[in-house]
């Protein structure tokens, strides 16, 4: 590999690694032209760390503010090297900032079939996501404002009056509109307090 090619590799590496909070995976690495030994030689001389079987990360790459939700990302990659997890529920509530709670446990979904055992600290809740229901955030995925507060509202890890100080911020930010709300909260059967809360009815969705 000649010195124009070791460059080019390198600024094919570092734009994949900096939209991934400096984080990379061996597969990625062979995309942008880097070959083991010159990766090795890379992690030897302290340019790269090497994390787990298959993931790195660049040191000079300043810690993202979601660093975390990235490294679990990569964690979750298929076969494609394509990750799977999507940061929801009360972890999607803080990164949206709708919630001042710190939840103890990092909550992911998961396609039904995703077979890795999570790692400590991690839930995971097996759902079908549609493109609808995701955003993408740098290095890694999120569920939409919507989808979040169904989450919450139908899971008993967000205490009811925090599921409605949730939905209340993000209708004033105008992340939600109350019609969307409403139809969603009917459809998934959400708690008729959280309901009588928000003042949503059938009426609303219409």
């Amino acid at each position: 590999m000649g010195y124009r090619s070791n460059k080019d590799a390198e600024r094919r590496l570092r734009d994949a690694a900096q939209a991934q909070g400096g984080y990379f995976t061996s597969r990625q690495a062979a995309a942008a032209g880097y070959g083991y030994s010159h990766l090795a030689y890379h992690v030897d001389v302290r340019n790269v760390e090497r994390l787990a079987q298959g993931m790195y990360r660049l040191l000079d790459v300043p810690i993202s503010e979601h660093d975390e939700l990235i490294r679990l990302a990569l964690w979750s990659r298929d076969r494609r090297d394509q990750p799977q997890a999507v940061a929801s529920h009360a972890t999607a509530l803080t990164v949206h900032e709708l919630t001042l709670l710190l939840p103890d446990r990092v909550h992911l979904t998961v396609p039904r079939g995703f077979r890795k055992k999570p790692p400590a600290g991690c839930v995971l809740h097996r759902r079908d996501l549609g493109l609808a229901d995701i955003e993408q955030r740098e290095g890694f995925a999120v569920t939409k404002p919507l989808r979040t507060l169904v989450d919450v509202a139908l899971s008993v890890d967000v205490p009811r009056d925090e599921v409605v100080r949730a939905a209340k911020s993000a209708l004033e930010r105008g992340l939600v509109s109350k019609a969307a709300l409403a139809e969603a909260f009917l459809r998934e059967q959400a708690p008729a307090v959280v309901l009588k809360e928000l003042r949503l009815s059938s009426r609303s969705a219409s």
